[in-house]
């Protein structure tokens, strides 16, 4: 418990800079049709155009992380994490002054922000996965993702609550000057707390031997050390994994929202707010909480728990995901899908609930258990450098996905069940791959932990 203690007390200033980021980046990518709305008033949605705003998004982030996430591997965390605060905070506050109204102008604008923030976004998770290696015991990592989720999944679900209150009621540009505000105010409190840990700090190998003032992990990442491990099997599965697994992601909400937001089902970005915390928030949270303990306890005992706890995520993601758009939704006024007790009569509302719960659930395990992977096969200088691989292709499939959905939908004249019936089809290659990781991954760790093992008799020598 101390060393539970320990970390979350060191690294509570980063919950609440992931927190403002979330209500921000969910605020984008749940109000499409409102910020539609709000740049072509009186238009039905612009699906193709949104969804070009949200893919540039997700593709600044990815490219971001590429270019420069090698840098996050050779200086200091904490400085990065500041200036990176301090830019996506002002392109977030920015966007509050946008002309409502303003037409292709307006999109413009929002587009060239957005692109800012996704800029500098898209080093955020690098950082902390770095930093998290560093500070968090391994036996709780997944316990520390599951509570950086949880976090996530409640700020976003509530910047979608309150953005759609703001934006219903006028009052839009203040959504996004809170969340920009926040961003900045908490990348200063952590660079005023923190300290900067040693890498390799909680590697079995080194963490004695790390306490001792004199002694640091100074090694960089090698061409030839990058090919032997960032070139592992495991390491290849995950980063062409993460492109075919958030297509399929990255289009679910996009589908969604544009499914029962608009004619005939008319349902209000309020009342779907409502919703996704009623079941959608509570469903992750039940699952982070309950699953990322067992994930590390199963761990423990069995080096594929976690390879085996992604395959089941994956499978059952989908299924309870594709279930939504088979449910025979209700045909409503304009007027009505603003009244959430009149929506809740509705037995469909309730199945819509159900499946959203267990989907989050299910699908938690995938969120709880790809990190820890990712930092078990990979050396202290390489974390940020690996993290911003996956994540460009990670964003580059979600950045595809509402494109491709928006194309789908015109391609179908908007039948949803057959756009999701294509869409599924970019999971089969993230289970297969999993599968086959199986047998690679053992070896994999393994070999980290001998170049580790190599790396601390080195230190010891030096000691002595």
């Amino acid at each position: 418990m101390a060393q539970k203690y320990r970390y979350n007390s060191i690294l509570w200033p980063i919950y609440f800079l992931n927190g403002f980021q979330s209500i921000a980046w969910g605020g984008i990518i749940f109000l499409i049709v409102p910020i539609s709305r709000i740049i072509w008033p009186g238009d039905p949605s612009h699906a193709l155009e949104m969804g070009i705003m949200i893919t540039t998004l997700s593709w600044a982030a990815s490219i971001s992380g590429l270019l420069f996430g090698f840098l996050i591997d050779k200086y200091s965390r904490k400085k990065i994490l500041f200036i990176i605060s301090i830019f996506r905070g002002i392109a977030i506050i920015l966007l509050g002054f946008g002309v409502e109204g303003g037409g292709e102008f307006t999109w413009i604008y929002f587009l060239i922000l957005i692109s800012m923030f996704g800029v500098f976004a898209g080093l955020s998770w690098p950082t902390v996965i770095s930093l998290s290696n560093d500070i968090v015991p391994k036996e709780q990592r997944s316990r520390f993702f599951g509570n950086y989720e949880i976090v996530r999944s409640l700020t976003m679900t509530f910047g979608f609550v309150i953005g759609a209150l703001f934006m219903q009621t006028g009052f839009w540009r203040l959504f996004f000057w809170i969340a920009g505000i926040g961003i900045i105010m908490f990348g200063i409190i952590y660079k005023i707390l923190s300290e900067e840990p040693k890498r390799g700090a909680q590697e079995e190998e080194l963490i004695h031997l790390l306490k001792k003032d004199n002694l640091t992990y100074d090694y960089k990442i090698s061409r030839e050390m990058m090919k032997r491990t960032m070139f592992s099997k495991t390491n290849i599965v995950a980063l062409i994994e993460g492109i075919f697994t958030w297509i399929l992601m990255g289009s679910i909400n996009f589908l969604i929202l544009n499914l029962i937001q608009n004619e005939p089902h008319n349902i209000s970005e309020f009342s779907t707010s409502i919703f996704m915390v009623l079941f959608g928030l509570t469903g992750g949270i039940a699952g982070q909480l309950s699953l990322s303990r067992l994930s590390d306890k199963f761990a423990q005992k069995y080096m594929n728990a976690r390879v085996f706890m992604i395959i089941f995520a994956l499978i059952g993601g989908i299924i309870t995901f594709a279930l939504f758009f088979f449910i025979p939704w209700p045909h409503l006024s304009i007027e009505q899908g603003k009244d959430v007790f009149f929506l809740m009569s509705f037995p469909t509302i309730w199945l819509m609930g159900a499946l959203f719960f267990f989907s989050r659930s299910i699908f938690s395990l995938y969120i709880v258990n790809q990190s820890p992977i990712l930092q078990y096969i990979n050396l202290p200088e390489a974390q940020a450098q690996i993290v911003s691989w996956n994540q460009f292709l990670e964003n580059l499939g979600r950045g595809i996905g509402p494109a491709l959905s928006g194309l789908l939908l015109v391609l179908t004249q908007y039948n949803y069940q057959q756009t999701i019936l294509y869409i599924i089809l970019c999971i089969l290659p993230g289970i297969i791959l999993w599968t086959f990781a199986l047998k690679w991954y053992p070896n994999n760790v393994n070999f980290i932990k001998s170049i580790l093992k190599e790396r601390a008799d080195i230190l010891k020598s030096d000691l002595n």
